[in-house]
């Protein structure tokens, strides 16, 4: 496993199998923090992760509190539009988990203040963020580059 890819309770189900498919080839792990905003067996995730659920590495936490009880002690970086550092200036490792928030609202302000925000640049608009899935493989792939992207062709 490479690095960790952590969804506070998503809730477009398209956005979460786009990830997994991510996730697989990427060699990282995918946590999804409840509650889910679908069913992990709707037909939407399924068909957006094609076939490769079968080869995920997933892992299902109850409550952010369940998840912070087992990994609280890790380096955890936050995606959000309110942190000032960018997201390039972290120098991520092996094994450090990147989460990112619910498509609507993001974290409540108790997550944020239990991690280390980072920021993808924007240009200011009336538009909030850029799409989850996209914005986790620009993460991803960033923490893959500083890392030479092990075990990748």
């Amino acid at each position: 496993m490479n690095i960790n890819i952590v969804l506070y309770q998503p809730e477009i189900p398209q956005n979460t199998g786009n990830i997994a498919r991510t996730c697989v080839l990427t060699n990282a792990k995918l946590h999804l923090i409840k509650p889910l905003g679908f069913s992990i067996d709707e037909k939407s995730v399924r068909r957006a992760g094609l076939d490769y659920w079968k080869d995920l590495d997933l892992e299902i936490h109850e409550s952010f509190d369940a998840f912070m009880d087992k990994y609280g002690t890790s380096r955890i970086f936050l995606s959000t539009t309110h942190a000032q550092e960018y997201y390039d200036e972290i120098k991520f490792q092996e094994g450090d988990f990147i989460m990112f928030g619910r498509e609507t609202s993001g974290v409540p302000e108790e997550v944020h203040n239990k991690v280390h925000g980072m920021r993808i640049p924007m240009i200011n608009t009336s538009t909030r963020s850029l799409n989850l899935s996209n914005t986790v493989a620009i993460v991803a792939y960033e923490a893959l580059r500083q890392l030479n992207f092990p075990n990748m062709k």
